[in-house]
């Protein structure tokens, strides 16, 4: 009979190893992308914040703000625990959000005539914010590309007692030696 193994399961006298999260370049890139998104989410707090008496539509856009920045938050925890799943969703999102901006930015600029209300911080000051969110977006999303392929999601099974990796000929995960199996029935 064929012994199965759960999936994240080593054999007796292994354990799991995941050597891409070992390294240098996996780990520098972790720390790039959760940086860039709570940079972001503070960034877009202090727009919904800085502009909420003025933004169009009134508190729903606020609101689509504050989730965002909550996603965003979210995903720099998932991404600290090493999903590479977060970071397929960090690349959509920052490509989302880097329009919203590019296509929101002239309207804070254009508040700059008599008639117009103020908003907590001055207008030109949110522009410019909303004009920094969109490079923000651009390297955030090109950086965790560079995360997503460095295979974050890859695991070994190496010795418990030497760290070694398991000889060539012994059997793979879920299989039992060969001499070992039932021989089958006729």
């Amino acid at each position: 009979m064929i012994a199965l193994m759960a999936l994240g399961e080593a054999r007796p006298g292994y354990e799991l190893w995941r050597p891409n999260r070992a390294k240098a370049a996996s780990q520098t890139s972790r720390f790039a992308v959760m940086l860039m998104l709570l940079v972001s989410s503070f960034l877009i707090l202090v727009v919904v914040f800085g502009g909420w008496s003025i933004l169009v539509g009134g508190s729903t856009f606020g609101i689509i703000g504050i989730v965002f920045a909550l996603v965003y938050v979210l995903l720099a925890v998932m991404v600290f625990r090493w999903s590479r799943g977060a970071l397929t969703l960090t690349i959509a999102f920052a490509v989302l959000l880097a329009i919203f901006c590019a296509v929101g930015a002239g309207s804070w600029f254009a508040r700059n005539k008599p008639g117009f209300a103020e908003a907590a911080l001055p207008t030109e000051l949110i522009g410019i914010i909303v004009l920094l969110l969109i490079p923000v977006q651009l390297v955030m999303a090109v950086i965790a590309s560079i995360a997503f392929t460095q295979e974050w999601h890859v695991e070994e099974e190496r010795s418990l007692t030497d760290g070694s990796p398991p000889p060539r000929d012994a059997p793979s995960r879920g299989e039992t030696p060969l001499e070992t199996r039932p021989a089958p029935s006729a």
